[in-house]
């Protein structure tokens, strides 16, 4: 299988990706095929902010047409900021769509957990993961905090790291999630979490939506 990837947005997310799909392919004996294309963070956080599906599905189609011609397979957004117009790019692109919420939504049925809370984006956290998510309940901050949250998020996804400030709002954040509002785990709802929560033990558990789709990709890849 030939992926389409869509990296940039942001650079340590696409980097994550790439690296863990390098990984996959190592461990499970496939090779890899991968082409991948550039997206513009402003343009999505923009998009976003302003509730545009519509624009932002129109790049991601654009780019999944020279996907298309580049021999591409599957086209995969490597941010879960940009799945927020994943429905309408699912109607409209050339190539199938491996879409991180429904992956994350069957892993999340299997571990039987039922409280989660999630950080992210203002919108992903809102909407609870664009309110596609069944098989738990989604807890996101409250009052500022949800603010500080996503302003950290957006200031360390278009830097492509993360600095101490940002990580103590994050945990604070996670902390709160679990010991005011009972979630048993924290779902990293923003691919570039993992600059934050980089295999330290933080005393909870993680749920880490971009590891669930890449093993999700090398799976299709691997069959």
């Amino acid at each position: 299988m030939h992926i389409g990837l869509v990296g940039g947005i942001g650079p340590a997310a696409t980097d994550y990706y790439y690296r863990g799909l390098i990984d996959a392919a190592a461990e499970k004996g496939f090779t890899l095929e991968l082409t991948m294309v550039h997206a513009e963070a402003p343009t999505l956080i923009k998009n976003q902010a302003a509730g545009d599906v519509a624009a932002q599905a129109a790049v991601f189609r654009r780019l999944a047409e020279r996907l298309q011609a580049a021999g591409g397979d599957v086209i995969v957004i490597t941010s879960i900021a940009g799945h927020f117009c994943i429905e309408d790019l699912k109607r409209t692109s050339p190539l199938p769509v491996i879409d991180i919420i429904e992956e994350v939504d069957r892993d999340l049925e299997q571990s039987g957990l039922r409280k989660v809370g999630v950080l992210g984006t203002r919108m992903a956290m809102e909407t609870r993961l664009y309110g596609r998510v069944r098989a738990a309940e989604l807890l996101a901050p409250a009052g500022d905090e949800l603010g500080s949250v996503h302003d950290a998020y957006a200031a360390m996804a278009a830097a492509g790291a993360v600095t101490e400030e940002q990580r103590d709002i994050f945990l604070a954040a996670s902390r709160r999630l679990i010991d005011e509002q009972g979630a048993e785990a924290i779902m990293l709802g923003g691919t570039d979490l993992a600059l934050v929560f980089d295999g330290t033990d933080y005393g909870f558990g993680i749920i880490d939506c971009a590891k669930i789709h890449v093993d999700a990709i090398a799976r299709r890849a691997a069959g």
